[in-house]
């Protein structure tokens, strides 16, 4: 995908509807600066600033993918190649995102995690004190451990999950979903 010639593409339907940078930035609800990079073609817009440029325009997000109007035959084309050039250029892949959103998520609970597993600690220490055996010792200190894993790592990748999937990708996602 060619994202300069997109970006002048962006450029010459903005000033056939007689915008501004500052003008179409505002119905947008992006800066100047941002409809700027768009036009040059050094970022990309994201899908849901496509989806309101191809209302906006009354083209579909394929032309303005192309970087031209397409005909019926052009459009049939060009629809598979743009999805794929548009996945591969694609600012984060689904790796990158859920490696993100899995070390902000530890990030923001770094202390309950610390705190849990000192408790755990203390636990095992007390358990050991009673004189009870080593291997019930290890067994019950060792199913509590990864019970506790368990629960951090589910409630880490719900988080993860909401954020990709359930919430949008470029605001940020609420812990407490």
């Amino acid at each position: 995908m060619d994202m300069v010639k997109m970006g002048g593409f962006l450029a010459e339907l903005r000033k056939e509807h007689h915008f501004t940078q500052a003008e179409l930035g505002e119905k947008l609800g992006v800066t100047n600066k941002t409809i700027s990079r768009w036009e040059t073609g050094n970022y990309m817009p994201p899908v849901e600033m496509l989806e309101q440029l191809s209302t906006l325009y009354d083209l579909s997000i394929n032309e303005l993918l192309c970087g031209k109007k397409l005909t019926a035959e052009e459009y049939k084309d060009m629809a598979e190649t743009t999805i794929k050039e548009t996945l591969q250029e694609s600012a984060f892949t689904l790796k990158e995102k859920q490696a993100f959103f899995k070390k902000k998520w530890v990030k923001e609970h770094a202390f309950a995690i610390v705190i849990t597993y000192i408790l755990w600690v203390l636990f095992a220490l007390v358990l050991a004190k009673y004189a009870l055996p080593v291997y019930l010792v290890g067994g019950i200190g060792g199913f509590i451990g990864v019970t506790i894993y368990a629960f951090f790592h589910n409630r880490m990748m719900a988080y993860v999950e909401t954020c990709i999937y359930g919430g949008k990708w470029n605001q940020p996602c609420d812990s407490d979903r």
